[in-house]
């Protein structure tokens, strides 16, 4: 049965007045497949799986009712289907996921300024000085539900704790579609029978050396001698896991976090070694990086470019941009420089994938005298004010209306967060 299914739920069922908790994660439920859903109200309660349909081609998100078979995100379609042949398969939207992250992080910045977004469905808030007008944390993780659920449609769940990490398990535990409170006093309580897997920077590399001390909970963890730690992780990690078994987590609600880079990658359902067909695929994902560098308003320093080869082999390369920018069309020939320069001769492409990042934003960026980019950028702004107008592709390059390879493309972890 799937971890994300729902059944280890933990909710807080009554209020509470506890003030201690002032610091709350919020996570949508099953992001992608609830966004979905908005347009098929009539498939609710359905197993339903976000994601293309190819031989290649990897879960974008699913429903609880598909988790409960086992589905989850990043699975291989063709897995999720064996294990839930009845599940219904939606194509992915992602302008609507971003209109509706946007809808919802809006409604955050009406309780606190202080909000840290991680990723496009998840955020933290400190509440410490909206208490006095709009209640404890109880009540208003209560009424962030409430009207998320009235404004967008979607369903969110919410953890309030004295700490980050613990407000971002306590939403974990809280879903779906629930509010658990953990106040400062109740924190070790709440972590120490929890496995050590839930500890923040744990993965299953470090779940073996845990194991191997016979350290299986975090309160395992938590009474391990710290030199026991240091000797199975190095300092740096048995420190940071040491500290977060004890409830200790020092950071703070951090609502300037920049984004650090957006990405978009293809999966060809057959590998490519066709240049000219690489190169106008650089050209596509150039497209998408550059429209949302714009509308985030931003311009990228750095440029980089992600090969994945039939076998699996997967490089990378990057470069610093004489300029930062945010044209499409130089975001394409740097990437088609990097990949002309890197070892691909006579190997197929399985996927390609174009990345901006030391992202700044764009008024802070002066423009020289000389702009070589400014015809392809007031093509490109005129590109988004159509967009805008009559919807996403209405307007395209002639260079890119010609037949692509199958393909599925997607937004990478990392590119405006992890996606669902």
């Amino acid at each position: 049965m799937s971890k994300q299914d729902g059944s280890g739920r933990l909710v807080t069922e009554t209020r509470t007045d506890d003030l201690s908790a002032r610091i709350l994660h919020l996570d949508m439920d099953a992001f992608f497949a609830s966004v979905e859903l908005l347009d098929r109200p009539e498939l609710r309660g359905k197993p339903v799986i976000v994601g293309h349909v190819g031989a290649r081609s990897v879960v974008t998100a699913a429903t609880y009712e598909a988790r409960r078979y086992g589905v989850n995100s990043a699975m291989p379609m063709a897995v999720a289907l064996r294990r839930c042949p009845q599940a219904i398969v939606l194509e992915p939207h992602y302008e609507r996921y971003q209109a509706a992250s946007t809808a919802f992080m809006a409604i955050l910045g009406d309780v606190t300024p202080l909000v840290e977004p991680l990723s496009i469905d998840e955020a933290f808030l400190d509440v410490s000085g909206a208490t006095a007008l709009f209640g404890p944390p109880f009540a208003i993780g209560t009424a962030l539900r409430a009207r998320i659920r009235a404004e967008t449609g979607l369903v969110a769940s919410v953890g309030a704790a004295a700490t980050k990490f613990v407000a971002k398990l306590a939403s974990g535990r809280a879903k779906p579609d629930g509010l658990l409170v953990v106040p400062a006093a109740d924190t070790l309580d709440f972590l120490r029978p929890q496995a050590i897997t839930a500890l923040w920077g744990v993965g299953a590399a470090s779940a073996q050396r845990l194991e191997r001390l016979g350290l299986r909970t975090i309160g395992d963890v938590a009474d391990a001698p710290l030199e026991a730690l240091v000797r199975a992780l190095g300092p740096a990690s048995a420190r940071h896991l040491h500290a977060l078994a004890n409830g200790r987590d020092p950071r703070s609600v951090s609502p300037e976090r920049a984004e650090k880079s957006i990405g978009h990658e293809v999966t060809f359902e057959r590998d490519v070694s066709d240049s000219a067909t690489i190169e106008r695929e650089f050209l596509r994902l150039a497209d998408r990086v550059a429209e949302r560098l714009r509308r985030g308003g931003w311009v990228a320093r750095t440029l980089s470019i992600k090969l994945r080869f039939g076998d699996f082999e997967t490089i990378t390369r990057s470069q610093t941009l004489p300029e930062p920018t945010d044209v499409a069309q130089r975001i394409a020939t740097e990437a088609r420089a990097l990949y002309a320069a890197s070892p691909v001769v006579g190997r197929g492409l399985r996927l390609i994938g174009v990345r901006a990042e030391n992202l700044i934003p764009t008024g802070t960026v002066a423009r020289g005298l000389w702009d070589d980019d400014e015809p392809w950028r007031e093509a490109e702004e005129t590109i988004d004010a159509l967009a805008e107008k009559f919807g996403h592709g209405a307007v395209q390059r002639a260079s890119l209306l010609r037949g692509a390879p199958p393909r599925r493309e997607s937004v990478p972890n990392g590119g405006v967060g992890s996606l669902d």
